[in-house]
C-alpha cells in the first residue's frame, strides 16, 4: 500500500484484502516482538554460575515492566483510534492535534514513571518476590530499563498512529528493528563484554532507542498523512481526558496481567505446590502466544473500523467486523481442538519433564476448555474501541478479568464440593498435589468467567451495534 493512497484505500478498498494486508504485519509484529523476549531469557538463564539467580531476578522485574507496558497502551490505544475516526471524517488536522497531545502526554508519564520507579524499585520488587540471592539482579536489570522508560513510551505508543494510518507494514518494521538489534546485542553484552544482566538491560534500552528514532523520522517525515508538529505538542486536556477514557480499557487489560499472575500463583502454590505452579507458567504462555494471531488480527481491523466510522460508511464497518468475527472464531475454535484432542503437543513444547508436561497437558484442558468461544470476545472487545466507545470497553476489561476472573480464583475452590471436583482430577495428579480438588477449582476459575464475559460482551454488542453506527450518520460539531 502506497503512503498516498492509505487512507483512500481505508475508505474504498477491498475490505477483506485490506484486512489481511493490515493483519499479517500486525500478527508478526506480536509474535516477533514475544520471541525476542523469550531468546532475551535463554541469553540470562545461560550466564555462567550465576544465571539461574539471575534470570529469577529479571523475572521479578516483569510485573512493573508489564506496567511500563500498560501505560503506552493507555495512550496509544486511546488516541489511535480516534485519530483514525478524524481521518475519516476528513479533519486531519484534528487528528494531528490528537497526535501531538498523545506525544506529550508520553513524555511526561515517562518521567513520572522513571522517577517512581527508581526511588521505589527496591521495595517493589521484594514485593514481587525478590529475595536476597535475587534483588541485585533485578535492581541492576531495572535501573537501567526504567532510564529507557521514554524510548518504550513512544515507540509502543506512537507506533499505532502509524498502524492507524494503513502503514501496517511500516509499524510492523519497527518491531522487527529492535528485535533483531537486541537479539544481536544480547550475547555481545552480556558475554563477549562480561556486563550480564546490565549488558541485557542495555541491549533493551538501545533497541528501543533505535526504534524510537524510526517511528519519530516516520511521523515527521514526508511520507506520513498525520505528523507531529510543533505547534500541537502543546497537551490539550480535552483531547488528553478523552483519550485516556477509550485507553483505559486496553490498560487494565495489560496492567491486570501482573495481578493475576500473582493471585493464581498464590492460590495454586497453596493448593498444589511447585507442580501447581509450573503447570500454570506453562498455561499462562500458551495462552498468551496463541491469542496472538487474534490479537494482531483485530489491531488490523482497527483502522478500518475507525477510518469507516468516522467517515459514516456503515456497511464496511459491518463487513469489516463479520469479517473479523469469523476469522477469529475459526482460530479459537481450531485453537481449541488443538488444546483438547493434541495437549502434549503444544505443552511439551515449554519442558522437557514429563512429569510437569502429563500434569500441564490435564490442566490445559480446563483452563482453556472455553477458548472455542474467545474469539468472539477479541472481536467485539476489540471493535468497541475501534468504534470509540470507551465506557462499553472499559466495563468488558473490568468485568472479565476484576469482577469476574480474580474473586473466582479464590470463590471457586470455597464453593465447589470436593467429591465433584475430585472426579475430573487423575488419580496419579491427585497423589502429587495437597489439595487436589481445589487446584481443578482454581483451574476452573479461567474458562467459567471467560464463558461469562463471552455471553456478555456478544449480548451487548448485538444490543448497542446498529445504535452506535446510527451515530456516525449525525452531524458532528466542529472539532477544529
Amino acid at each position: 500500500m502506497s503512503t498516498k493512497s492509505a487512507t483512500r484505500d481505508l475508505g474504498s478498498g477491498k475490505v477483506s484484502s485490506l484486512l489481511f494486508s493490515l493483519a499479517v504485519p500486525a500478527i508478526t509484529a506480536q509474535i516477533i516482538n514475544v520471541l525476542y523476549n523469550i531468546v532475551d531469557r535463554i541469553y540470562i538463564a545461560h550466564i555462567p554460575v550465576i544465571g539461574t539467580d539471575a534470570l529469577t531476578g529479571v523475572g521479578v522485574t516483569f510485573p512493573i515492566i508489564t506496567l511500563i507496558s500498560a501505560f503506552s497502551y493507555l495512550v496509544g490505544s486511546g488516541g489511535a483510534p480516534q485519530a483514525a475516526i478524524y481521518m475519516g471524517k476528513g479533519k486531519n488536522s484534528h487528528a494531528e492535534k490528537i497526535l501531538g497531545s498523545c506525544f506529550s502526554s508520553l513524555i511526561i508519564i515517562s518521567i513520572l514513571l522513571t522517577a517512581f520507579i527508581l526511588i521505589f524499585q527496591k521495595p517493589m520488587l521484594m514485593l514481587f518476590g525478590g529475595s536476597e540471592n535475587t534483588i541485585g539482579y533485578a535492581v541492576d536489570y531495572l535501573t537501567i530499563y526504567s532510564i529507557g522508560t521514554i524510548f518504550i513510551q513512544l515507540v509502543l505508543g506512537l507506533n499505532t498512529f502509524i498502524s492507524a494510518q494503513g502503514f501496517a507494514s511500516i509499524a510492523m518494521k519497527t518491531t522487527v528493528i529492535g528485535a533483531i538489534l537486541n537479539i544481536i546485542l544480547d550475547p555481545i553484552l552480556i558475554f563477549g563484554l562480561n556486563m550480564g544482566v546490565r549488558g541485557a538491560a542495555i541491549a533493551t534500552v538501545f533497541s528501543q532507542a533505535v526504534s524510537c528514532v524510526w517511528v519519530l523520522k516516520f511521523l515527521t517525515g514526508e511520507k506520513t498523512i498525520l505528523r507531529l508538529r510543533k505547534q500541537n505538542l502543546k497537551p490539550d486536556i480535552k483531547i488528553i481526558l478523552g483519550v485516556f477514557s477509550l485507553g483505559v480499557s486496553p490498560f487494565i487489560m495489560q496492567a491486570t496481567e501482573s495481578v493475576l499472575s500473582i493471585c493464581f500463583n498464590a492460590s495454586l502454590q497453596n493448593y498444589g505446590q511447585d507442580l501447581a505452579v509450573g503447570a500454570m507458567a506453562i498455561l499462562s504462555s500458551i495462552m498468551q502466544f496463541a491469542l496472538l494471531p487474534v490479537m494482531g488480527l483485530t489491531q488490523g481491523a482497527q483502522p478500518i473500523t475507525s477510518y469507516n466510522y468516522g467517515a459514516g460508511n456503515s456497511s464496511r464497518v459491518k463487513e469489516c467486523f463479520k469479517l473479523t468475527l469469523i476469522c477469529s472464531f475459526i482460530y479459537t475454535a481450531l485453537l481449541w481442538s488443538v488444546v483438547f484432542f493434541k495437549p502434549h503437543l503444544i505443552v511439551s513444547f515449554f519442558s522437557n519433564n514429563q512429569q510437569l508436561v502429563d500434569f500441564a497437558s490435564w490442566a490445559i484442558r480446563i483452563y482453556m476448555g472455553t477458548t472455542i468461544f474467545f474469539g468472539i470476545q477479541l472481536a467485539c472487545q476489540q471493535t468497541f474501541v475501534a468504534l470509540n466507545e470507551a465506557k462499553l470497553s472499559l466495563f468488558l476489561a473490568i468485568f472479565r478479568k476484576i469482577i469476574l476472573l480474580i474473586p473466582l480464583i479464590f470463590i471457586l475452590p470455597a464453593v465447589i464440593p470436593e467429591s465433584f471436583a475430585l472426579l475430573f482430577v487423575p488419580e496419579e495428579f491427585a497423589v502429587l498435589l495437597s489439595d487436589p480438588a481445589k487446584v481443578f477449582s482454581v483451574f476452573l476459575a479461567e474458562p467459567v468467567s471467560d464463558f461469562i464475559a463471552v455471553a456478555t460482551t456478544a449480548t451487548l454488542f448485538a444490543l448497542n451495534f446498529n445504535k452506535i453506527l446510527a451515530r456516525s450518520s449525525k452531524p458532528e460539531k466542529n472539532a477544529n
